[in-house]
């Protein structure tokens, strides 16, 4: 087991992550769409970011506590959706959630996940009083859609996350030249690579290969090559709009979030639809390749938003100034997918708790140097010109 006190970023998780994962694995949570343009434009947007600190201000105590969709949190911070991260290490879904429930954060399941609704929402939710949100992929079958939601609802999920970004499948090079397909299956490309990673390669035979527990028993997928990833890519509903998302606001009776909106007229629809939150992302730069950051993108959609629903953002955010910079910018929370993944990959709920435990830090220091004791200190005016 790697000694986790050394991980002092999650940079270094993710050099652990890559360490232990066979290259499809790593190459699945690590990549992105294309040229992967739009994933890099996400930290470079985090990165050009200059703060204008204050100085001569006590910070001895700093309040990191802050309203993330009408409660109260630790950190402004929740955990995004990230589907089939049992590839990552078994269970990863249940290792994430686990470690985000006990420090308080919320933390939403992916609809191809491999873990189910029912098993997170009884050993997280029930057992440990986590905050729960069930992100849904909207496919063209209403009676699968139906049955995920009835889910949800009756596991006790506080939201539903609508991912509306996902008109067709992202072309991600990476995954189609190391030909990854779920049910893993060896095959020439990846037998080699397998075998010289023996620890993950023995506790995956030890506690089963990942599936998408989820829709496994939902959806005809034999014989197709990809299995259910192949399902899920070409079932996409490419015709969800927003009277769908009104008809849909309507069976949902909690909180409703849009996830992956970019634009501000986008925002305004998805609102008068019926959206409690809005999830400013461009699915970690999986989708469409060229588009812009979305730190950049948030301005224009808190601008949309006037303040009657709250706007989160993801992608990129790797480091607690990242989420400092998000408030700076209007987001009410930022959302993290990939910083505990690399930490479950690693080390399972420890790692994932690393991960969360820099990210904290980080921000309780950069707070500190910026000469914010709480939330409400950080003001625009900490953006330099």
């Amino acid at each position: 087991m790697p000694d986790l006190s050394r991980a002092a970023s999650i940079e270094d998780l993710r050099r652990l992550a890559q360490r232990r994962l066979p290259r499809a694995m790593f190459d699945f949570i690590d990549g992105a769409a294309e040229d992967e343009l739009t994933l890099r434009a996400n930290r470079e947007a985090f990165e050009r970011l200059r703060l204008r600190p204050h100085v001569l201000v006590d910070v001895s105590a700093v309040d990191m506590t802050a309203e993330v969709l009408g409660a109260t949190a630790p950190l402004p911070l929740a955990v995004s959706p990230t589907g089939m991260s049992g590839v990552a290490w078994p269970k990863a879904e249940l290792e994430i959630a686990r470690a985000a429930a006990k420090r308080g954060i919320p933390y939403t399941l992916a609809t191809p996940a491999c873990t189910s609704i029912e098993e997170l929402a009884r050993e997280v939710g029930d057992r440990l009083g986590g905050r729960l949100w069930f992100q849904l992929y909207v496919l063209r079958h209403p009676e699968i859609v139906e049955k995920l939601v009835a889910r949800a609802l009756a596991a006790g999920y506080e939201a539903l996350v609508v991912t509306v970004d996902l008109a067709a499948g992202g072309k991600r090079e990476r995954d189609a030249r190391n030909g990854l397909a779920i049910p893993l299956r060896p095959n020439r490309t990846n037998l080699a690579d397998l075998i010289a990673h023996p620890r993950w390669l023995a506790q995956m035979l030890l506690r089963g290969f990942p599936n998408f527990e989820n829709l496994a028993d939902l959806v005809e997928a034999k014989g197709r090559p990809g299995g259910i990833v192949a399902f899920v890519a070409s079932e996409t509903d490419s015709g969800f709009d927003a009277e769908k998302l009104a008809r849909l606001r309507e069976r949902w009776p909690k909180k409703l979030i849009v996830k992956g909106v970019q634009r501000g007229d986008d925002a305004g629809r998805a609102i008068a639809a019926g959206a409690d939150a809005i999830i400013v992302s461009n699915h970690g730069g999986r989708q469409l390749d060229g588009a812009r950051a979305s730190l950049d993108a948030l301005p224009e959609v808190v601008r949309a938003a006037g303040g009657r629903v709250p706007v989160l953002v993801d992608s990129g955010v790797r480091r607690g100034s990242d989420i400092v910079k998000a408030r700076l910018l209007g987001a009410q929370a930022a959302m993290i997918g990939r910083a505990t993944l690399y930490g479950a990959a690693a080390c399972g709920e420890a790692g994932a708790d690393r991960a969360l435990a820099i990210l904290t830090d980080e921000l309780q220091r950069t707070m500190q140097l910026c000469g914010s004791r709480s939330m409400s200190e950080l003001t625009e005016d900490l953006i330099a010109p």
